[in-house]
């Protein structure tokens, strides 16, 4: 079996971070997204994979990932262009999955469980397709399944106004090539797309089986800030604490945190878990990190008070103000405000950007 990752899409509702490169390149607990995504193909015996590239800085993915041998897995890029649905991408991979079986994989997912026991369940069934579902809420945002009494998929819908079930597809497809010429025949849906939940559900109403495949733990579709900052939450919740950097006097760090080679954690500062600092940060001195918090790499954070945000890296932060629920991104620059005259607050505010003062 062959892995296909989708990297493509504008982005659009994670603007202006995504002005700057690719959404599944952003930092999940300061691991870009896409590689928890090739871990799981990884981890499930899947080590040919394509990297489907889209028109937003591909150049990007490719200095991330390289050939793939870093992460015991090896690459072939396949050039998507302008994104026009998720099937017209898997529609690029198909000289590269030839007569293979295939799993498809969103780059912006992240999952906890993995997709071992999916892979091994639809090798087993004998199925043409098969589907990863989760149960959500508001299912109208999503792809959703609906399911016999028997867990037979009986039909699939594109974020239906009005859903049949609360089960969402994942964003991870366990495909044969039959599904080729299915995709060949689609027409755009009312989102002026190839669909791929189009493509499998013509697969079903010609008599193929599909075969619903369940996520065991939890599910994130980081596709908006607040999505990526609840599976932020979530990957720190089991992060492995560890400090290879210098905790001076008078600093406290306590839960699970883990400190990066090179960070100096200064006096009368406190950190607590779970969190994660990068490598050759500063921290400190009198500076406040709460749980669920990420700073990423070479970032400077002094006399700051931050919780539940995510710090891309390279950022530099003397603002005295809270910071929560915030994403923060690379080379940003906060800096305190107090005796500026005249007072008031001063912003260089970005293009999508959304600011609560």
């Amino acid at each position: 079996m062959k892995g296909v990752v989708l990297t493509g899409g504008h982005g659009t509702r994670l603007r202006p971070l995504t002005h700057t490169g690719p959404k599944q390149l952003l930092p999940l607990a300061n691991k870009p997204n896409v590689l928890y995504c090739i871990e799981d193909l990884r981890d499930a015996g899947i080590t040919d994979i394509g990297i489907i590239l889209g028109d937003n800085m591909p150049e990007k993915v490719k200095e991330l990932l390289g050939d793939g041998s870093e992460y015991g897995v090896r690459f072939t890029y396949i050039l998507q262009g302008a994104p026009k649905g998720i099937a017209q991408a898997v529609a690029c991979a198909r000289s590269f999955v030839g007569d293979d079986s295939f799993c498809v994989y969103l780059g912006d997912n992240v999952l906890r469980g993995g997709i071992r026991h999916m892979v091994s369940e639809f090798q087993a069934s004998g199925a043409e397709a098969g589907i990863a579902l989760c149960k959500v809420e508001h299912a109208e945002r999503f792809g959703v399944a609906e399911l016999d009494a028997h867990g037979n998929v009986v039909s699939l819908v594109e974020k239906p106004k009005q859903p049949k079930s609360d089960l969402a597809l994942v964003g991870i497809y366990l495909l044969k090539p039959s599904i080729f010429p299915l995709i060949d025949r689609l027409k755009p849906s009312w989102r002026n797309e190839l669909e791929i939940t189009d493509a499998i559900d013509n697969l079903r109403a010609g008599g193929g089986k599909i075969k619903a495949l369940l996520v065991k733990g939890w599910w994130k579709d980081t596709g908006r800030p607040e999505d990526v900052l609840e599976a932020n939450r979530l990957l720190l919740e089991d992060i492995e604490p560890g400090n290879e950097g210098t905790k001076k006097e008078g600093a406290e760090v306590t839960g699970r945190v883990r400190i990066g080679k090179g960070t100096v954690i200064e006096r009368g500062s406190v950190i607590r878990g779970p969190a994660v600092i990068g490598r050759d940060c500063v921290i400190g001195p009198d500076t406040y990190i709460g749980p669920h918090t990420s700073i990423g790499d070479g970032s400077r954070i002094v006399g700051a008070d931050i919780e539940a945000s995510i710090v891309i890296g390279e950022a530099i932060i003397e603002s005295p103000k809270k910071i929560v629920n915030s994403l923060i991104g690379r080379h940003a620059v906060i800096r305190n405000a107090e005796g500026r005259l005249p007072k008031g607050h001063q912003l260089i505010v970005g293009e999508n950007s959304t600011i609560y003062l």
